[in-house]
């Protein structure tokens, strides 16, 4: 090598290199700018999507009638499997399963590993089951959204949830205390699979939220007026 280039060759690499590095620090704002919309992008679809009412977009595409006018009003798939029967609840709880499942997956791709906007996400998600916008703000009691979010944050934790759900319906044939029972141990379970702390908190949360809009089935419960699951032989 040329000696007498070699300072040139140095000054060139090190003013090569300093531009590069002058745009890596330009960019990074730009950067975290550019992720801290899309986190927001990601909430406000998550409650979009979660606010797509699928009982009664199921009842008017089997010429049924609208869930919210029998039973016990609710939107959900055990009122819809009461009213409409097996069919219609199936596919309403497929829907309500993907509207909690689908935007956290989504989040989960795109933001950095995690992020824990991927769980206010999937709370995003589930208030927009609970309170619509395309309902007037009201909506479900988000026990199958829930679990579509549960299955993307922690297969592990969603499968205890669903046994214990099961477990309790079993016994008692009420889908609400299966519910309650399932939402209260919840945090227990994250906590136990070492799921972090975010898990724990969003499992939390989700859980004081489905205790508060299940406050009239936990009356019903207690005075013994609860209606217990049946299994309409429609098709």
């Amino acid at each position: 090598m040329n000696l007498v280039k070699l300072p040139n060759i140095l000054l060139y690499w090190i003013s090569t290199d300093y531009r590069l590095l002058v745009s890596v620090f330009l960019t990074l704002p730009l950067l975290a700018v550019s992720i801290s919309s899309m986190k927001i992008v990601l909430i406000i679809m998550a409650y979009l999507i979660g606010s797509i009412p699928s009982g009664i977009i199921v009842a008017r595409a089997l010429g049924g009638i609208d869930p919210r006018s029998e039973g016990s009003g609710n939107i959900g798939a055990t009122n819809v499997l009461r009213t409409l029967g097996k069919k219609a609840a199936v596919l309403t709880l497929v829907g309500d399963v993907l509207k909690g499942l689908l935007p956290v997956l989504l989040a989960k791709a795109l933001l950095p590993a995690a992020s824990p906007a991927v769980y206010l996400v999937a709370l995003a998600a589930i208030l927009g089951h609970d309170f619509s916008l395309f309902l007037g703000f009201r909506g479900g009691k988000g026990v199958a959204t829930t679990v579509g979010t549960l299955v993307a944050l922690s297969p592990h934790l969603a499968g205890l949830c669903l046994l214990t759900w099961l477990a309790v319906v079993a016994v008692t044939r009420f889908s609400s205390a299966g519910a309650l029972v399932t939402a209260a141990i919840s945090p227990v379970y994250a906590l136990v699979l070492g799921g972090g702390s975010g898990l724990v908190l969003f499992c939390v949360a989700a859980a004081l939220l489905l205790i508060v809009l299940h406050r009239e089935n936990i009356k019903r419960l207690a005075n013994g007026t609860e209606k217990r699951m049946e299994f309409k032989s429609k098709a």
